[in-house]
């Protein structure tokens, strides 16, 4: 079986500028956040993102490596609105297609399995269909039903994190959730997996079947990254880290605090980046106590 490591500075030998990337996990729910850093730090652009939108959308935004978002929400869960995000659509008019989740996972569904729709009920009836109105319902052959035809999604690359995985890209899970992760690498024409460690083959085998998401027949790369999906959640391995997201919020307020932020946390490589982190935790700890 081929080997298909690949290093996290070597990310930009699969993204390209002006691709459609599909990014995986859910809302702040272990989202590959290291290759989304890694993308901050490229000269990487003009990026159609798709996405169950966390901070992988608002980073990405406030870089402004963004063309369009595909998007059913774009939520930091614990903090209901992604500042970023939503300075790029009130300030910047940031091009959007807003699907109903039930249309968003149709249109990941139809990718996946090559076709150019799939009839959903999802959005009939509703303002999803005035503010998409490209969208087309289809009539039923087999009786009276209508239905929203809801276009397949096809991103050039998806970018998914999951807790192990083994160096010819088989992938598990061992959190509540898989968040679709599967769909986006089935529907992707490439996929790179971010794992927190890399593992045997045998210790992937020797687990529960269903916590094998992702085949390696459908990853092209596979990135060891420890601590991947910080400062979301991935649980069990770690939750998500509250401190860090209320910073990166607040950090929205104003270009001056943005920027300090950026040079404390975005500018530099993936370690300094966690020693920066666990900074301020340190700094957090209140007196007498232990870290």
């Amino acid at each position: 079986m081929t080997r298909k490591t690949l290093e996290l500075g070597d990310l930009t030998t699969v993204v390209e500028s002006g691709m459609t990337i599909g990014i995986g996990g859910w809302g702040s729910r272990r989202k590959p956040m290291a290759l989304v850093r890694q993308l901050l730090r490229s000269d990487v652009t003009d990026l159609t993102v798709v996405s169950f939108g966390g901070p992988d959308v608002g980073l990405l935004c406030a870089a402004g490596k963004v063309r369009r978002v595909v998007y059913g929400f774009v939520s930091l869960d614990s903090i209901a609105l992604d500042p970023h995000f939503r300075a790029a659509r009130e300030q910047r008019g940031l091009p959007v297609t807003e699907y109903d989740e039930g249309m968003f996972v149709a249109a990941l569904r139809a990718g996946a399995q090559r076709l150019s729709f799939l009839p959903t009920r999802a959005g009939l009836e509703s303002d999803v269909l005035r503010m998409n109105p490209e969208l087309r319902t289809v009539a039923s052959p087999y009786d009276d039903e209508v239905y929203v035809a809801v276009p397949g999604i096809r991103p050039d690359v998806a970018l998914i994190h999951l807790h192990r995985g083994d160096v010819h890209g088989n992938g598990q899970y061992l959190g509540p959730d898989p968040y679709f992760d599967d769909v986006f690498s089935l529907a992707a024409d490439r996929t790179v997996l971010s794992v927190e460690r890399l593992v045997e083959t045998a210790e992937l085998a020797a687990a529960a079947p269903q916590s094998l998401l992702v085949n390696r027949l459908f990853v092209d790369a596979v990135v060891e990254a420890p601590g991947g999906a910080h400062f979301t959640t991935c649980v069990p391995d770690y939750g998500r880290d509250e401190l860090f997201q209320q910073t990166y919020a607040d950090a929205a307020g104003s270009p001056e605090r943005w920027e300090a932020f950026a040079a404390e946390y975005l500018n530099g490589d993936e370690a300094s980046y966690h020693a920066a982190v666990r900074a301020l935790h340190a700094r957090r700890v209140p007196e007498g106590a232990t870290a």
